[in-house]
């Protein structure tokens, strides 16, 4: 109350105009407007009676006597109504429904409502924008979400709700998704495109990450597979300035439509699958754009047919089919490792960095823009897929790194180690698919040193275990300290995580409860 004393005071006593008082207190204007035309109808006169109490003073500018209820019709209690309606979605219009079901008798929506205001008395602010037909399209999630209970299980799932809405007509599109991640992002815009029958010229979003992956107001970098969406279908991501609410005023308001009149309403439904809820969604999204405007003519639909559909663009002839995109770094042996399998590329791209781009069959390596290789996707981990056109006639000529210069850089270390690397190299089905694990023998000579790596290949091959696992191991386990013959078939180690989990070792039974059986791979890479 110190505030409207303060307002009263600067405007009728030291005689400031709105804008300064405003100012001066640090509120909007319209709080001192609001606050100066309720004192005018109040009756009250400045200077305020000396015995004029805050609470006195409120009453008389914020509280309306309530209007008693004539005998027979039947009131709801307001406070539990109150509370009811700050439920999220929820509203005075589905509250009244709800109170007729019980009392058929009860009151017309209009007495209702006047009843709810004059016992509690709110004012809800709301800004209009002018939209070109067919030119803004505003999309974000509610933040609402539907619980979906498995029927087996018992189990309890959130969905999340998409929601589309054109700037000019505010004609609505939602469905309902498990994630908000960029498969489900992509695939709700697919469908909303198909549901509208045209492309607007730009798409608004907000900035979450499945559009955004780095927030700027002069530079925002769109998510590459949202950005070759809109470039299938024509049309521009301009995202929302980062909290600027202003920005996407239209579907913020489509957003609380959606959780009034489709999400609200729903609340004591059950729902066990995506497909049972999205049919109760769409039954009721028909509803919601046929229903007519409460202040203009006409409903959504028809303001749509009349000014966003012949403005859209044309969709394209094909879907777009989704599609992440990574970045890689081509290996020595000319491939690159994508989700642990690996790709061939040209040998002339050893060391430099390509552009990925994944489908859910195909597998596209891309260079400066142009595309140099293709394959099946493949989920095999640890496989190779090899173009032979991608080989170099001639090893002799694949940059420094040659099968020979590999086994003359392990036989100088130690015989053994040039053992490892030429079995390594002879037992794959292409030379170049052994140079990484050859690469990771180098990298375990400058951790362990060079000795160590040879008193390692000895035993690797005393065991026959002449991988890069299998010395790896050897190394971590400190089992190249063992002389060669005095190698057991299986050595007994403490059942420690680290050497129940180090690889090239398996366990088996024992007959003692604090030890395991530890036996070497054979042939393990």
């Amino acid at each position: 109350m110190r505030m409207i004393r303060d307002v009263l005071r600067l405007r009728f006593e030291a005689g400031l105009s709105e804008r300064h008082a405003a100012r001066s207190l640090g509120v909007p204007r319209t709080t001192v407007q609001d606050y100066c035309a309720r004192f005018g109808a109040s009756g009250l006169t400045w200077p305020l009676a000396a015995a004029l109490t805050d609470g006195a003073l409120e009453q008389a500018l914020f509280t309306r006597a309530i209007v008693p209820a004539p005998a027979g019709r039947p009131l709801p209690d307001w406070a539990q109504l109150a509370q009811e309606k700050k439920r999220k979605g929820v509203t005075l219009l589905l509250l009244w429904q709800e109170y007729r079901q019980r009392e058929p008798t009860g009151y017309s929506y209009s007495q209702f409502a006047e009843r709810y205001r004059q016992w509690r008395d709110t004012i809800d602010p709301v800004m209009r924008q002018e939209y070109v037909a067919g030119e803004r399209l505003f999309v974000d999630y509610a933040g609402l979400t539907v619980d979906l209970v498995d029927a087996a299980t018992g189990e309890i799932r959130e969905a999340q709700i998409f929601v589309a809405a054109l700037g000019a007509s505010n004609y609505t599109f939602a469905e309902a998704t498990w994630t908000q991640s960029l498969p489900d992002w992509i695939a709700s815009h697919v469908r909303m495109m198909e549901f509208f029958g045209g492309v607007p010229a730009l798409l608004i979003p907000d900035n979450l990450k499945a559009a955004v992956t780095y927030a700027s107001y002069y530079a925002p970098e769109i998510n590459a597979t949202y950005a070759e969406f809109a470039t299938h279908y024509g049309t521009a991501v301009l995202p929302t300035r980062v909290a600027a609410p202003r920005d996407k005023a239209k579907v913020e308001t489509a957003v609380q439509i959606v959780e009034r009149e489709l999400l609200a309403p729903l609340r004591h439904s059950r729902f066990t699958s995506l497909a049972e809820l999205n049919a109760a969604l769409r039954e009721r999204l028909e509803r919601l754009n046929d229903r007519p405007f409460q202040k203009l003519p006409g409903t959504r639909r028809s303001l749509f047919e009349a000014t966003d559909r012949p403005a859209l663009r044309p969709l394209p002839a094909t879907r777009y089919e989704y599609a992440e995109w990574r970045t890689a770094k081509v290996n020595i042996d000319y491939h690159i490792a994508v989700e642990k399998h690996c790709y061939s590329v040209p040998y002339t791209l050893v060391r430099a960095t390509v552009d990925v781009r994944l489908t859910s069959t195909m597998c596209e390596i891309l260079h400066q823009g142009q595309r140099v290789a293709a394959h099946v996707r493949r989920a095999s981990a640890g496989g190779y897929s090899t173009d032979p056109a991608h080989r170099p006639k001639s090893h002799t000529r694949h940059l420094e790194w040659t099968p020979s210069r590999l086994v003359h850089w392990g036989e100088s270390i130690g015989v053994a180690t040039g053992a490892v690397v030429a079995h390594i190299l002879e037992h794959k089905p292409h030379p170049e698919q052994g140079y990484r694990a050859c690469l990771g023998l180098l990298s375990l000579g400058k951790r362990y040193g060079e000795a160590r790596l040879e008193a390692a290949a000895q035993r690797a091959q005393a065991t026959g275990a002449m991988t890069y696992r299998s010395l790896h191991s050897i190394l971590k386990l400190g089992l190249d300290h063992t002389p060669p013959d005095a190698i057991e078939p299986t050595t007994h180690l403490p059942a420690t995580h680290d050497n129940v989990r180090g690889a090239g070792y398996y366990a088996e039974s024992a007959a003692s409860a604090d030890t395991t059986t530890l036996s070497l791979f054979v042939g393990v890479d």
